[in-house]
């Protein structure tokens, strides 16, 4: 029985990941057209029909824009923090009230055989999570729109078998290139997003668990190259004695495509 991920889009212009096992099905976010969505889902052998969830890590639009539309569709339940809702609720259109469902940080629940593990990180929006989840032995993690990492989230994935882990730019490229200072500040920020260097020493923290596979996600595509993401990460991880290919499996998600799809058994 296997443990099943893919990231169906990855990025500033939609974000929604399918986690399952044989008989649940749930989506992290759907910040694309419901229509993308849908169509990544049935790529996978997955239909609409199927989901019996969707988790919201927080309320930006390329994280939620068809969360509202596929949940009325498929009668699927949305499930997010108090403060997210808040956040959210006005962009998302009619909710039945069955399908508003309330986690809260730091107290696990389970989607009929996943157990759901949500943590908080820094961003900046209402109350941004990231979720890990697991399944017999096998556990996923999802953490991306971070700012930085910290010793409890460190902690919270390092058990993990996969990790979907954000190396959203290179610092040189978001600073020489054309963005505003602002939002060079923003990105840069304590609650913006993770660099590829960042990204490559969480990990080196990350790999003391029992961390063997990496996608690296949310890349820009404005300041990012996905073979820059993957060399320097692997880069500092081999210069800290950690191979990739042996010690670790790294991986990329994209912005208009699926992902490998992976069986975690």
């Amino acid at each position: 029985m296997n443990f099943k991920v893919c990231s169906l889009f990855s990025g500033s212009s939609g974000n929604s990941t399918y986690i399952g096992t044989e008989k649940t099905h749930v989506l992290v976010d759907a910040g694309a057209s419901m229509k993308n969505v849908v169509a990544g889902l049935g790529q996978i052998g997955i239909d609409g029909r199927d989901l019996q969830g969707i988790l919201v890590t927080h309320e930006h639009s390329d994280h939620i824009s068809a969360v509202g539309a596929i949940s009325r569709r498929f009668h699927v339940p949305v499930y997010a923090n108090e403060e997210t809702w808040q956040a959210m609720e006005s962009k998302l259109g009619r909710i039945d009230a069955g399908n508003r469902r309330v986690f809260y940080n730091d107290m696990d629940f389970y989607i009929q055989d996943i157990n759901i593990q949500p943590f908080q990180i820094p961003h900046d929006a209402a109350d941004p999570v990231g979720f890990s989840f697991s399944y017999k032995n096998k556990k996923i993690s999802i953490v991306t729109d971070l700012g930085h990492t910290n010793s409890k989230i460190i902690k919270s994935v390092m058990d993990s078998d996969l990790v979907i882990l954000e190396a959203n730019h290179d610092a040189n490229m978001l600073m020489a290139g054309p963005y505003p200072g602002y939002l060079k500040k923003r990105i840069l920020g304590r609650k913006g997003h993770l660099s590829n260097e960042d990204s490559g020493q969480a990990l080196l923290e990350m790999v003391k668990g029992k961390v063997t596979h990496v996608l690296l996600a949310h890349l820009s595509k404005d300041n990012n190259y996905p073979q820059l993401a993957y060399q320097t990460v692997v880069d500092i991880l081999e210069s800290n004695g950690v191979q990739a290919g042996r010690d670790i499996q790294v991986d990329l998600t994209y912005r208009d495509r699926a992902s490998n799809f992976y069986h975690i058994g």
